[in-house]
This record gives structure tokens, sequence and C-alpha cells, in this order.
């Protein structure tokens, strides 16, 4: 793939600034096509559906943004001579053609491509039905952006296959792919690992989990709590486990509270069988497959833990491996779960909706990566890069 300058690729980015903001009216229009075919028999989808003005403004701020950022590609990460002569220079290179699977959000379109066009990768962008207008639309920006700066349109594409037309892509593209990524839930990543013939990075499965140590603020752990499972439920670093240690004083009078306060925010509360009688209007956990599950709702487990041991086996058994919270005052206990506690981001004291590339200081991202290969967490513009070794000799041979 040719290697483009930095200058050219920021050309074609201040380029996309200025018709995404010329093209308002057409996108909304194309995302209201597509709100009014939505059944909006899943809140959480349709949420993540919506373009609105502040919407756009987002979207112009993360080509803003990842403009401003320094060029990911040929940074040397590490440089050295041998006895032999050879001299060894590690450099980022670009995974060659990248695909992404997801559903509803539009501004996934321009934030996957933006990432991937300024880490000089080709993009395969296959959204949902769902936002099939607002993404025709948003790709036909990109594609005026690129042939602006005489560039061709294949450097960013959208599929627009079924399911059928997908699996056989997979099985056998019609080019060569180096990375899939689908920000999903566990059908559609199952659904890509089983067909999928290059590397795939898996994102998008939250779960997370927050643990009440028995020393916690009990004011704060409440404002916390609230703001995870509450500030945006169709995030995947939306709160949906809390775990109460049965040792926290006046245990049940704060269960009590707990429950008054999630349920006054209109949060469904499910307890285990241990609980349940502690909190009101709670019902029965169905199974053991309800602690495995991303509810992407208005929904919440309350469970109970004898210590932070049995909080932290419990968070890697059940958990997505994308984030978790500890409310404790107790340092050494926050650095003992942080350390062993198997996720993408780990917090004391704070709410797991900062597992985002924005808030995070990363700028845009392509997703939240809760593989360990690779790249851990938000998948930005910096990590959005391969390597490769260019070794420099002078007619030297290996005996």
């Amino acid at each position: 793939m040719k290697i483009l300058s930095t200058e050219k690729k920021n050309a074609v980015l201040g380029s996309m600034i200025k018709i995404i903001d010329q093209n308002r009216d057409k996108i909304l229009a194309a995302n209201k096509a597509d709100l009014d075919a939505f059944t909006k028999d899943d809140q959480a989808l349709y949420d993540r559906l919506v373009v609105d003005q502040k919407k756009i403004d987002g979207m112009i701020a993360a080509v803003q943004q990842v403009k401003d950022q320094e060029d990911p590609v040929g940074k040397t990460i590490s440089t050295r001579t041998l006895d032999n002569g050879l001299e060894i220079n590690n450099r980022t290179a670009p995974f060659g053609t990248i695909m992404i699977i997801y559903e509803s959000r539009p501004d996934v379109t321009i934030e996957a491509a933006v990432l991937a066009f300024k880490a000089n990768s080709k993009i395969l962008l296959k959204g949902g039905k769902e936002a099939v207008n607002s993404n025709k639309e948003l790709v036909h920006c990109w594609h005026l952006a690129l042939e602006e700066n005489d560039l061709s349109k294949d450097w960013i594409e959208l599929f627009t296959l079924n399911r059928e037309e997908t699996q056989a892509f997979l099985k056998n593209p019609s080019e060569k792919l180096d990375l899939i990524v689908p920000r999903g839930g566990e059908r559609l990543i199952a659904f890509v690992k089983e067909h999928a013939q290059c590397a795939v990075l898996i994102s998008g499965r939250g779960n997370n989990f927050a643990y009440v140590a028995e020393d916690a603020d009990w004011e704060l752990a409440k404002k916390v709590i609230l703001n995870a499972k509450t500030h945006k439920i169709s995030a995947c670093n939306a709160l949906d486990k809390i775990l109460v240690d049965q040792n926290l004083p006046d245990f049940e009078a704060k269960l009590q509270d707990l429950a008054k306060t999630l349920s006054e925010s209109k949060v469904a509360l499910l307890a285990e069988e241990t609980v349940l009688s502690q909190v009101s209007g709670a019902e029965a956990i169905p199974s053991e497959d309800t602690w495995y599950e991303e509810f992407l709702a208005m929904k919440a487990v309350i469970g109970k833990v004898q210590n932070l041991d049995e909080a932290i086996e419990r968070i890697n058994k059940y958990s997505g491996g994308h984030s978790a919270t500890i409310l404790t005052s107790d340092k050494e206990k926050a650095a003992k779960f942080m350390e062993r506690v198997d996720s993408a981001a780990v917090y004391h004291n704070a709410s797991t909706r900062f597992t985002d590339g924005g808030q995070m200081g990363v700028g845009a991202e392509l997703a939240i990566s809760t593989d360990k290969l690779h790249h851990r967490g938000p998948l930005g513009l910096e990590q959005l890069v391969t390597n490769k070794y260019f070794v420099f000799g002078n007619g030297q041979i290996r005996d």
C-alpha cells in the first residue's frame, strides 16, 4: 500500500471537516430516514443510532483532533547496531486493510475511518442495516474529501452486505484483509471469529463490575455507582454488576439505601439469593448466565461477597474484561484489586464511564480492545499501527 505523506492525509481531513459542516442537513435527513424505519424495540440501539447537531459537532471535532495528532507511521521504536555491523531499526508501519463490523452508531463511520486513514490503512466499514442511510451519506462525504485531494475512493469503503454475504466475504474475501474489529455483542464476535481468515481484535463487550469494600465512603460509592449505571446505558463502559462486602457497616441498611437510589433512577434490580430479602423491589437472578450478561439497559445486579479476594475471583470469572472499579478508602486494597482484576481498565473510586478514548486522552478511538495481544483498552491513532524491522547491511551473511 502506498505511504501517503502527513501533509496529504491532513489535507483530506481538512476537506472532510469542511464537507461535513456543509452537508449537515443531508446527514440529518439521512439519519431521520433511519430513525423513522427503526421499530424502537431496542432502546440502547436506538440511542446509538441518533444523529443531531451535537453529534455532528462531535464528528467534526474527532476529525480535527486526529488531524492535529502526530502521524503514527514510520516512527522509530528502537534502533541498535550489532557486532557484525548490521543496523536494525524497528519502526511503526500501517496494518494494510482493516475491516470494522459495527451496529447502529453512525459516528463510528467517521471515527473509524479517520483513524484508519491517518494511520495509512484502508478501511472497510460494515455498518448495521439500521444505519444504512446515515452511513451512506457519511461515506459520500469521505469520498468527496478524497476526490478533492486526488485520491482514490477505495481508501474508505462501505459494505452493505447481509449476514450470509458477510459470512461468505469473511471466509473468502475478495481482497486481502489484515485485521477485523467486530464492535458488538457476543453473537457478533463469535460469528466473526468463526468465519474470519485473518487477525480479529475483540472489542465492545462490557459487563462491568463495581466492588464496594467494607471501608468505602458510602456517599462517594453511591455517586460513582449511579453515574456508571445510568449516565449512558448504551455504552460498553456502563456498569452492570455491584458486589457489596458483607462487612460494610450497617450492611442491610446500606443495601436498602442503594436499592432506593437506583430504583429512583428507574434502574430495575436483580439480586442474588443471599441479599434478595434486603433489596426492596428486586427480582431473583434467573440463572448463573445472568452474571455473564451485558445488559445495555436500565438494569443492574446486586450481590454480596465475603471479602476482597472473593470479589476479585467473581469479577475475573464473570466480567467481559472491559472495566471494573473498587470503592474503598484503603489504597493498598485498591492496589491489590487493580493489579489482580483482569480487565482492560481498572478504577479506584471512579466511574467505569471513563473507559473511552476521548476521556482517557487517546482521542478518537476505533474500539475498546479487550484483547491482550497488540493492545488493550482504547484503540486510538497511536495504537492503530503495527511494526516492521528495517535491517541495513553491507554484505553480511550468517555463518
